[in-house]
């Protein structure tokens, strides 16, 4: 979810790529979801490109929204910014005046932490500088992950570490975890990074990437609910589309593609018994894929935009109506 100026370090990811995809969709007008606005890069292309669109922006990050509605102020007259999260897109198009069911010409959900929060130095979300230990998208509500090393037991703090991070040291890190908190809470980044250093054998250390890599993410997912919120947002997306409508996804870690991949497997199959020798009616596919796979950004475009390289994308298209179901 890598939005915002036009310094190198914010390159809307896979912008060309998306456009390929939503643009057939939104050449005659409509509607646009962004549903993770961030500093608003791909909707100020999408906007400047498409002169008869409309944008429904939604962030969770009350400053990205302030920023992104400066950035796009010359379309002041084609944008509604709502502060909700991404699963809040059928409250959004209330908002809006509009019907949460096929009322969308495309929708775009470009995932994960944003190149705002990464490089705020206070919100804690990278571990390369010490800040408290926050880590909320939305810093207006909800628990931190100071909050989360300091409370959760053993086994919950585990299973996320396992879980959201794929940390196999997860045990011994909540091990360790339990044993400092006891003797003082945590507070900064660096008391854990130091933690995790002094915790992950050496060997991992040397060949495994920085030690407190996937601790960050793991962290990050559970206070946030990003997993959750995808969950419920993928569905009330695709629903929000109407007959030729189209939606691109953009995943930087594989619990949050696996979650976009099943929904979308769901969407796209038949309903159909499988014994049965023609399609029943209104039991055919609702969405057809528009892209094989996960697809992936090019050499030069990480070259450009080094937080692209974990970038998957994967995109669909409506193609029936609630009316043949």
């Amino acid at each position: 979810m890598n939005h915002g100026n036009h310094t190198p370090r914010h390159v809307p990811v896979l912008l060309t790529r998306a456009d390929e995809i939503l643009g057939p969709a939104l050449a005659s007008g409509g509607i646009l979801i962004d549903a993770t606005l961030g500093l608003g890069g791909h909707s100020e292309h999408f906007l400047r490109t498409y002169p008869d669109i409309r944008l429904v922006g939604l962030d969770r990050d009350t400053t990205a929204l302030r920023l992104a509605g400066e950035r796009l102020a010359p379309y002041a007259d084609r944008i509604t910014l709502v502060h909700t999260r991404y699963d809040g897109i059928p409250a959004a198009l209330e908002q809006a005046g509009l019907p949460a069911t096929g009322s969308v010409r495309a929708v775009l959900m470009d995932l994960g932490v944003s190149s705002m929060q990464l490089d705020e130095s206070d919100r804690g979300f990278a571990y390369s500088v010490d800040a408290p230990l926050d880590m909320r998208m939305d810093p207006t509500t909800g628990i931190t992950a100071a909050d989360i090393l300091n409370t959760y037991d053993h086994g919950d703090l585990a299973r996320v570490l396992k879980t959201y991070g794929d940390e196999r040291f997860a045990g011994k890190i909540a091990s360790a975890v339990l044993r400092r908190r006891q003797q003082k809470p945590f507070t900064h980044s660096a008391e854990l990074v130091e933690l995790l250093y002094a915790t992950i054998p050496a060997a991992t250390r040397r060949t495994g990437g920085h030690p407190a890599k996937r601790t960050f993410q793991a962290l990050r997912v559970e206070v946030n609910r990003e997993l959750e919120s995808l969950e419920a947002a993928l569905p009330a997306a695709l629903d929000a589309l109407e007959v030729g409508g189209r939606i691109v996804v953009m995943s930087y870690q594989s619990l949050e593609d696996k979650v976009v991949k099943q929904v979308l497997a769901q969407r796209t199959a038949s309903r159909t018994p499988m014994d049965l020798p023609v399609e029943l009616p209104g039991m055919g596919p609702e969405f057809a894929m528009l892209t094989r796979g996960a697809e992936k950004a090019t050499e030069r475009e990480i070259e450009e935009n080094p937080r692209a390289a974990p970038v998957r994308m994967r995109a669909a298209e409506r193609i029936t109506g609630e009316e043949s179901r």
